[in-house]
């Protein structure tokens, strides 16, 4: 009978800790990684149509969770769309409207006193973690080190040859923390190594890894490629071997599918460390294709540009368990909108004076955004987004564009002659964005 009562008692307390286990697992603070693409376009990957380019891992992310198909960069250009994402802010904000070259603006970055993601997720007791681009900043005191990340390796301008890792101007451009440390590797492998290294060793803390990706932004070089750029090369160097357009095609391709390789290694090793259902992970692109190489679809214009082609990009959002799979979701969502949203998720004290808005609730219950006008601004020109409609104001044609996105995604049909008290009250709302967030900007 004491043997029979002992094993109850042991049965009950093996239940009672599985269970206490299972809830503490539940009440864990999920881990967040965002992983971001560079100069990718709408139509680069096969989960949104691409016949050409083949991309398995971020096709099973879009399928085990949810795709988007109205997530729009803040920004055309890297610079803009990266302070965005980092500051839960209109760029124009922060006072980073255009990129920040490594020509010009080696002096120039995100101001230290602005509060980052990286930051505000710390205080809920989360290591932070970057591996990437950063092009936000040359100096030091602009380094991820000192906005919020304990771990940083990659480069700081725009980009890097992949192999010999020399920025635009001819410098070295890869480092260890704030001090340059070059290491051998292709930019894109070593990205994923340092990703997935971060993981396996802070696998028993909560953390935040930020994975901006170059590719596939140029120069255009596949793993086996010479390396282009040496210590004192200037850009408009002569190439050493100039590509055929049919060259040129493949290794933008193999460069895509590299990346989706370290997108896979880094779902794979969540897995196999029991990680996957306690981590949320966010896939985007930083703006629209080049007019080199890439496809935006059917979306009109390309990178630097204000058309569709310029700003939507492809995007996805993957938590296994939580977010249910095979999910297509229309919200118009903005590259901002991601900071409240993992603050939110961690349960972290919001900033206050965030231009973006949480959508944990639409991600995990389905439930509707708020309703509200959404706005881009590049080298003087502006648009809005009111609901289905957009209007584009840029300084060449002199007159307002209106189209209808949701009859003419390829905004070819001008209906602004049409709807002239719709282009009237959308011009005073630009026009008060404007003196809004680029005054403030000009204040700093």
């Amino acid at each position: 009978m004491i043997i029979k009562s002992n094993i109850r008692l042991f049965i009950l307390f093996f239940l009672s800790l599985t269970t206490f286990n299972s809830l503490a697992q539940k009440e864990n603070k999920p881990n967040i990684i965002i992983i971001m693409a560079d100069d990718m376009g709408y139509g680069d990957l096969s989960c949104y149509g691409s016949t050409f380019i083949i991309t398995p891992n971020l096709d099973q992310m879009a399928a085990e969770g949810i795709k988007f198909t109205d997530f729009h960069a803040n920004g055309p250009v890297c610079s803009p769309t990266r302070a965005a994402l980092l500051t839960g802010k209109y760029q124009q904000r922060v006072g980073i409207d255009g990129v920040v070259t490594a020509k010009h603006d080696r002096d120039k970055g995100l101001a230290p006193s602005e509060h980052t993601f990286a930051e505000a997720i710390k205080s809920a007791g989360y290591v932070t973690g970057m591996f990437g681009k950063w092009h936000v900043g040359y100096k030091t005191e602009f380094n991820p080190i000192n906005q919020g990340f304990d771990e940083y390796i990659g480069y700081v301008s725009g980009n890097v040859d992949y192999h010999s890792h020399i920025d635009q101007q001819g410098y070295e451009d890869w480092w260890n923390g704030d001090t340059k440390q070059n290491e051998k590797g292709y930019s894109t492998d070593l990205i994923t190594k340092h990703s997935v290294d971060f993981i396996k060793r802070h696998k028993d803390e909560p953390f935040l890894l930020y994975i901006p990706h170059e590719a596939p932004h140029g120069p255009f070089q596949g793993r086996t490629s010479e390396a282009e750029r040496y210590v004192g090369w200037k850009k408009g160097a002569k190439q050493k071997n100039k590509m055929s357009e049919d060259q040129l095609n493949t290794i933008y391709k193999e460069m895509v599918e590299v990346m989706d390789e370290g997108v896979g290694e880094v779902l794979a090793t969540l897995k196999a460390l029991n990680l996957d259902k306690n981590t949320l992970v966010f896939f985007c692109s930083d703006n629209g294709a080049s007019s080199k190489v890439g496809s935006n679809g059917d979306l009109r214009g390309y990178k630097s540009t204000l058309w569709e082609g310029g700003h939507r990009v492809s995007a996805m959002a993957w938590y296994p368990d939580t977010i249910k799979p095979n999910q297509v979701n229309s919200e118009t969502i903005l590259t901002m909108d991601l900071f409240p949203t993992i603050i939110d998720f961690v349960g972290a004290k919001q900033p206050k004076h965030l231009d973006g808005i949480s959508l944990k609730d639409n991600l995990l219950q389905g439930k509707a955004l708020p309703e509200r006008d959404v706005f881009w601004g590049y080298v003087g020109r502006k648009a809005i987004r009111q609901g289905d409609w957009k209007l584009i104001l840029n300084k060449k044609e002199g007159q307002p564009l209106l189209f209808n996105l949701k009859e003419d995604i390829s905004e070819t049909h001008n209906v602004a002659g049409a709807h002239p008290e719709l282009v009237s009250t959308m011009l005073k709302k630009l026009e008060a964005w404007g003196e809004d967030v680029y005054v403030t900007s000009n204040k700093k």
